[in-house]
């Protein structure tokens, strides 16, 4: 029987205030292993305050082939775009 070792997926949010960025990819056995290895392998130089890893096969994604039909039901929506509202002259610049 041959078993392999998990694929994560992994975040490294650079400094407070930021967003998490993917950064790579790691193989480890847990999730504790895996921070351990992110930590080793994508925070080198202190680029890092916050780790995230998330397994390869728990992401689930759109299929680019329906992206129409994911997306484009927003183009008819124009309430939803700031253009469609007027900005009270009191209001000043936005």
């Amino acid at each position: 029987m041959v078993t392999t070792t998990p694929l994560w997926e992994v975040f490294i949010r650079p400094r407070n205030g930021l967003s998490h960025k993917h950064v790579g990819s790691i193989h480890a056995a847990d999730e504790v292993l895996a921070i351990q290895a992110a930590r080793d392998v994508y925070t080198r130089r202190g680029e890092g305050t916050s780790i995230w890893v998330v397994k390869s096969a728990d992401i689930v994604a759109s299929d680019p082939d329906q992206a129409a039909e994911n997306f484009e039901p927003t183009a008819d929506k124009i309430y939803r775009h700031p253009t469609f509202y007027d900005i009270p002259e009191e209001v000043g610049h936005m």
